[in-house]
């Protein structure tokens, strides 16, 4: 099924720039290649796409200026509220379009699509995460005022929406019962990596820090991503078990960066683990090509379980086995490529880890396995095809 061609579709961003991000530089390709004309507007980035208006390959990008918040509720407050202005004053220069596609969080940008509805438009949400399950693994201040709040915008989010567009059956659900959507306005368009940027290279041995294995993190390092997990998992790897032949790297960058770094020092692992930060897509390749195993330590939390880890997708298009805890949505996609740690195990977790080192034929079994996974059925072509029948959809 394709879309209705020779229409204009905006698309709102709030939490990184495009095309860094990647699961919305593919809707907008897809939706360009299908004959619309695709606008979007998100933050400009600090080192890559900081250009305040350009057209790339067909998509026209608008960004804004954007602090990244600090210090708690009250920083996103100000980072959303700046964000918020911006989007409304760029909307409003775009003019009227046919569908306007907004990705959360924050579960605000309901506010511009009611206002481009008035004129209009058509409203799809791209859920690509549950804002009250995000506040609670987040915060942990619980279910208070901020966190009902928090729910009373989502519910206000899918009041206005037209079409909602799910990561994964788990979030399916959600707005099938707590957003009250009809399933024929439900549509599972699951994050894929794009196969032709996950290349392997040769493995560089330089890369292991002298060891013969290396380790690998690749992903957003922000308080609910369970960087901590990991590192104490290593810390036991080495104490417990009394591994010290591996080198680990942790490519990525966000809020708890610094805390991470800090906390790899205080468990004396300076020596063995490396903080790259971001790094290009050439470096990426090249850290995840000479990697022995690959680590989704994501805790077990109310965002977690139901949440498509992007880091665990990548990892199979480079063929890496994975450990994992065993959260429900991992398995999902990992399937056999992952091993699975119970929930919030770190020793357990490092059992599976020096279990993978010293079983290289399991460990390309497992990385075949995923590979074929991503190629197959959770190719983004798949997802293309969920895209375009949402749009078409919204449109009637």
């Amino acid at each position: 099924m394709s879309a209705l061609p020779g229409k204009k579709a905006l698309i709102l961003v709030e939490n990184l720039s495009v095309p860094f991000d990647r699961r919305v530089w593919q809707e907008s390709t897809t939706l360009r290649d299908a004959g619309w004309e695709v606008h979007v507007i998100c933050p400009q980035g600090t080192k890559r796409d900081t250009e305040a208006e350009v057209v790339i390959d067909g998509v026209h990008l608008h960004r804004y200026p954007l602090r990244a918040a600090t210090g708690g509720p009250a920083g996103y407050l100000q980072e959303y509220g700046t964000a918020l202005w911006h989007t409304v004053r760029l909307a409003r220069k775009i003019g009227r379009v046919d569908v306007v596609h907004a990705c959360n969080p924050p579960d605000l940008l309901f506010l511009v699509a009611r206002m481009l509805k008035r004129q209009g438009a058509r409203f799809v949400f791209d859920q690509h995460d549950l804002c009250p399950e995000l506040y609670l693994s987040r915060f942990d201040r619980g279910q208070d005022a901020l966190y009902r709040a928090v729910c009373a915008l989502e519910r206000s989010t899918y009041r206005a929406a037209d079409v909602v567009i799910s990561t994964n059956e788990s979030y399916r659900q959600v707005a099938l019962i707590r957003g009250g959507m009809a399933p024929e306005d439900v549509f599972v368009v699951r994050s894929a990596p794009i196969i032709e940027r996950f290349k392997q290279v040769p493995a560089e041995p330089a890369l292991k820090g002298g060891k013969p294995h290396l380790l690998c993190y690749l992903g957003v390092m922000g308080p609910q991503d369970g960087v901590d997990y990991a590192l104490r998992a290593l810390a036991s790897l080495r104490d417990d078990l009394g591994r010290t032949d591996w080198h680990a790297v942790f490519v990525g960058s966000g809020d708890a960066f610094d805390d991470m770094v800090a906390l790899s020092h205080r468990l004396k692992l300076g020596d063995q683990v490396e903080f790259t930060g971001r790094v290009s897509d050439e470096d990426l390749v090249r850290y995840l090509s000479a990697a022995d195993v690959c680590l989704a330590p994501d805790p077990l939390n109310p965002l977690n379980d139901v949440s498509t880890m992007n880091k665990i997708m990548e990892y199979m298009a480079m063929s890496k086995p994975i450990v994992s805890f065993d959260l429900r949505e991992a398995r999902v996609s990992a399937g056999d490529a992952a091993v699975y740690a119970t929930p919030n195990d770190e020793p357990e977790f490092a059992g599976l880890i020096a279990r993978l080192l010293d079983d290289p034929e399991e460990r390309e079994r497992m990385g075949k396995l995923g590979q074929e996974r991503v190629s197959g059925p959770l190719a983004w072509e798949n997802s293309q095809r969920a895209l375009l029948a949402a749009y078409a959809r919204a449109l009637g």
